[in-house]
C-alpha cells in the first residue's frame, strides 16, 4: 500500500466516523431492540496469505453455535428482516471503518477472504493479497449480483462451498488482479463513487 492510499484511508475513515457516528449509534440501539445481543458480527479474515484479522460488521443473521464458509442459499433462512435491510444498504459494513483505521483494510481492494479459501487456493491469493483488502472494489462492484445469484441456488453448505471455490474465487481473482495492475487514486475514487451510486440505486 502506498503512503498516498493510506493517507486517503485515514482521512476519509476519520471523517466518516465523525459524520456517521451518530447514525451508527442509532443503528446499534435499533438492532439491540429488534434483535437483541450480540449487535456485532466479528469473524476472522485474511489480510495477507499468512496474517489474519478480526473483521467487524453489524449482525444480520441469527446466531448459531457453529458457522463457516460464505453465505449461500443454505443460510438464507438465518438472515433477519432487519439484517436484510442493512445488507441492502451495506449499512452492516459501517463498523469496518474501525478496520480501516487499524490498517486491516483499505477503502478499495479485494474483499478479505476466509482462511479456508486462502489455504485451498494459495497460488491465487498469493497474488490477490499483494493488495490490501478493501471494503469495496472492482470485483465487489461488477461480480456481486452474479455471485449472489449463484450462491442463492445452493441448498447445502457443501454445495455453497463447492460453487464458491470452483467458480467465484477464480472469477473475482481475475477482477482483483485487473484492479491491482491499474490501481491509482483516481481509480479508487471512481470505484468508491460507483459503490455509493449502487447503494442509492438499490433503494
Amino acid at each position: 500500500m502506498t503512503w498516498r492510499k493510506r493517507i486517503f484511508d485515514l482521512f476519509f475513515a476519520s471523517l466518516l466516523v465523525v459524520i456517521l457516528g451518530p447514525i451508527l449509534l442509532l443503528l446499534l440501539l435499533w438492532l439491540l431492540i429488534k434483535e437483541g445481543r450480540p449487535v456485532f458480527y466479528v469473524a476472522e479474515r485474511m489480510t495477507t496469505p499468512t496474517r489474519s484479522f478480526k473483521l467487524w460488521k453489524l449482525r444480520t443473521m441469527t446466531v448459531v453455535d457453529e458457522d463457516s464458509g460464505v453465505s449461500g442459499g443454505d443460510k438464507e433462512a438465518r438472515i433477519t428482516r432487519t439484517g436484510a435491510w442493512l445488507r441492502s444498504k451495506r449499512l452492516d459494513e459501517f463498523p469496518q471503518l474501525w478496520n480501516i483505521l487499524k490498517g486491516d483494510l483499505s477503502f478499495v481492494g479485494p474483499r478479505p477472504p476466509l482462511r479456508q479459501y486462502v489455504e485451498a487456493h494459495p497460488e491465487i491469493y498469493a497474488e490477490v493479497l499483494k493488495s490490501r483488502p478493501g471494503v469495496t472494489g472492482l470485483a465487489s462492484i461488477t461480480y456481486h449480483k452474479h455471485e449472489t445469484a449463484l450462491l442463492a441456488r445452493c441448498s447445502t453448505p457443501e454445495e455453497t462451498d463447492a460453487v464458491y471455490s470452483r467458480i467465484c474465487v477464480p472469477a473475482k481473482a481475475r477482477l482483483d488482479l485487473i484492479y491491482q495492475r491499474h490501481q491509482n487514486m483516481c481509480y479508487d475514487f471512481d470505484l468508491v463513487f460507483q459503490t455509493i451510486g449502487n447503494i442509492f440505486r438499490r433503494g
